[in-house]
């Protein structure tokens, strides 16, 4: 899986993902999450539109990048799921959690 960041105006850093978000990218998704709430930016914005894939461990490397962008005093909010992303979101009720904003650049438009 590949992993951009790009920081956007608003103090929102956008985090585009590429690839397949499994137990074997899940470690690099969780580094790169650590390092940007370390360098000061822990509200996150993470595209999906390139993910084709996801299983239980990107799930959980998701719901663990909730937890410590809250822990910073931020938020994570993720943005354009693909059709199977959105269906393992539904499926696992994932999506109360973590609702899907239409691009990454609007998920922190209200606040």
């Amino acid at each position: 899986m590949e992993c951009s960041v790009f920081d956007q105006t608003g103090g929102v850093s956008i985090l585009r993902l590429k690839g397949r978000l499994n137990m074997v990218s899940a470690g690099t998704l969780k580094a790169v999450v650590d390092s940007t709430i370390a360098g000061g930016h822990p509200r996150l914005a993470i595209d999906l539109s390139g993910v084709e894939f996801i299983d239980s461990s990107g799930l959980g490397a998701l719901i663990n990048a909730l937890k410590v962008t809250r822990q910073a005093g931020g938020d994570l909010r993720i943005a354009a799921p693909t059709e199977q992303v959105k269906l393992v979101l539904q499926l696992t009720n994932v999506e109360r959690v973590l609702p899907a904003y239409s691009a990454a650049e609007v998920a922190f438009a209200n606040g």
